[in-house]
């Protein structure tokens, strides 16, 4: 399958958002793998804040977050979200939803390790969205952990990876006069084999 500019094909979506991702690494100024991860809590009210990917699998999206933070709660919660990875300097988009899964293994300590010492302290420091009385306060819970965790902090049991298996992936690359080229793939469940269509612009 190939549109007008051959970007599209192949059937493999995973393989074409990470050949878009590639493309934008050079494009992008800031964060080309920032998602807009959308969730939704208990009363159905939802939510959006922008998130790093960090992983495209063979078969799902890869983040990382404080399991205690709102997100985290809703992901639990609904076990299911959306997000979108938007590129200005490309013109394209990807928007994804599907099931929600924790990764919360020897893949979460690897990333958690890789991180700069600052942001694995700063993990252990933080009470993602919970109140918090001022800055200083949470510099002040930096420091203290600074001097308990040492140089090489293990993974907060508290932080940790979701998972985003897709049920749906749109790409969409912007065309002359608004006429842009979307396909959409859909699949049942995440043991199906996906549909392709070519949706209008």
């Amino acid at each position: 399958m190939t549109d007008r500019t051959g970007i599209f094909a192949g059937s493999d979506p995973f393989a074409i958002a990470q050949t878009w991702l590639d493309a934008a690494q050079d494009s992008e100024p800031n964060d080309p793998n920032a998602i807009a991860l959308s969730t939704v809590d208990a009363d159905g009210l939802p939510n959006a804040r922008m998130v790093l990917l960090k992983e495209i699998e063979s078969d799902a999206f890869v983040f990382y977050t404080n399991y205690g933070s709102a997100k985290a709660q809703e992901l639990d919660g609904q076990g299911k979200a959306a997000f979108v990875m938007h590129w200005k300097s490309l013109r394209r988009q990807v928007r994804v939803r599907g099931l929600i899964s924790k990764e919360d293994g020897p893949k979460a300590d690897e990333y958690y390790a890789s991180r700069s010492l600052k942001s694995r302290l700063g993990a252990w420091a933080s009470d993602q969205s919970q109140p918090l009385s001022s800055r200083a306060s949470l510099m002040a819970d930096v420091a203290k952990i600074t001097a308990t965790k040492g140089p090489n902090p293990a993974r907060p049991p508290f932080w940790g990876g979701y998972r985003i298996r897709p049920l749906e992936i749109e790409f969409w690359a912007d065309g002359a006069f608004r006429l842009h080229d979307r396909f959409r793939w859909t699949r049942s469940d995440c043991a199906a084999p996906w549909e392709i269509v070519r949706l209008n612009p």
